[in-house]
């Protein structure tokens, strides 16, 4: 691996962490994101890192002092709320279960790389194709007109991963749940009764088959999540303009009607657009071939609705075993070091995926409540 040039697209937690790990051990590694500079864009909620895949990939980067600094010790905190911004009990944690310390995405992002060697990520830096060459090389093009030619293709480049399909065809599967995502800035004036809520972490508001999460971030904005069961063409055949208040506080009215005037508040103080995101799972039922000098990591291999906390983690531990795989000097070929984490990867990924799946379900149940409460109690017996 010393002499082969390594490219990843895009510079999410996965995308950073692997470059991390490859660098440490001397690689040559490039990584290339659409965004104009790391400033450009506002980093969603907050993350809980677990300690088998999240938090062991701080580790194994050497960014534990690090970490310690910029996570937000108390923000794990969880109310559980109904529809009418009632308490309906408090997360509870095992006094002997491992930390699931809370860090923004920003920050998270800003340790990852700031511990690269300076110009590693190439911003402004958007995939637009990639044509295999007969020497087994990799000719990349950016919108921007970049031309890179490299030995080692690594897509960590989202869900809507463009390299995804020279890999497999195979597309993401509708969950039947439809989360509208969006922001409010300065919350405890905009919003005040649910700041007090928060109380520094998150609400968990769930009634009618429907959910809202609500997560505090370090600079007082909260990012929010309106979770329900849609038909997953609902916002190409309605038309609704989520860049318009008043189309987006009527939207939010005909499906929230029953709801807490606390949200419909949080709604008409967003900031706008809201983003509409369809939850869809990338199903490993159907393992791909692997190939010689491409591969997927995070989203992009194994896409999967947000509800039980495991995306992030599952991306950061897909860049520890992929380093483990590039780095073991038992593989006889850069083939062989990409069968063994793609294999792997899938046989991990699918109850974690099964697990996701079933989670999105009771949020959006009428049973969701007294489950989680039930839930969480057996976790402390």
């Amino acid at each position: 691996m010393n002499h082969r040039r390594i490219t990843i697209i895009g510079a999410g937690p996965g995308g950073l962490t692997l470059a991390r790990l490859l660098q440490m051990h001397g690689l040559n590694v490039q990584v290339f994101e659409r965004d104009l500079n790391r400033e450009v864009r506002v980093q969603g909620a907050t993350l809980n890192l677990n300690p088998g895949s999240g938090m062991l990939a701080i580790e194994k980067a050497g960014l534990i002092s690090e970490f310690n600094q910029a996570y937000r010790p108390g923000a794990e905190k969880m109310i559980f709320v109904d529809q009418n911004a009632q308490v309906t009990f408090r997360e509870k944690t095992s006094e002997t279960g491992e930390p699931r310390p809370e860090i923004d995405r920003g920050p998270l992002r800003n340790l990852l790389i700031d511990s690269l060697k300076p110009g590693t990520v190439v911003w402004d830096s958007q995939f637009q194709s990639l044509q295999e060459e007969p020497d087994q090389t990799i000719t990349l093009l950016f919108k921007n007109g970049k031309q890179v030619n490299s030995d080692l293709v690594i897509a960590c480049d989202g869900a809507n991963s463009k390299v995804r399909p020279y890999v497999t065809k195979t597309l993401p599967v509708y969950s039947g749940v439809t989360a509208i995502e969006g922001t409010v800035g300065h919350t405890s004036s905009a919003i005040p009764e649910l700041h007090r809520l928060l109380d520094g972490g998150k609400i968990c508001a769930l009634g009618g088959e429907k959910s809202f999460m609500l997560v505090l971030k370090g600079d007082d904005s909260v990012a929010f999540y309106a979770g329900l069961n849609l038909p997953e063409d609902e916002f190409s055949k309605s038309g609704t303009d989520f860049s318009n208040r008043d189309q987006v506080k009527a939207w939010f009215q005909s499906r929230f009607q029953e709801w807490s005037p606390l949200f419909h508040d949080l709604i008409a103080k967003a900031n706008l657009p809201l983003i509409p995101r369809p939850q869809c799972t990338l199903l490993m039922n159907e393992p791909w071939v692997t190939k010689a000098n491409i591969t997927l990591l995070g989203d992009a291999a194994h896409v999967m609705p947000p509800y039980s906390g495991e995306g992030v983690n599952m991306a950061m531990l897909d860049a520890v075993e992929l380093a483990d795989a590039l780095l073991s000097p038992k593989h006889p070929s850069l083939l062989a070091a990409l069968k063994t984490y793609e294999r792997d990867m899938q046989a991990r990924m699918k109850p974690v995926q099964e697990e996701t799946l079933k989670f999105t379900s009771i949020f959006h149940s009428r049973e969701a409540i007294s489950f989680f409460r039930e839930f969480f109690d057996a976790m402390t017996e």
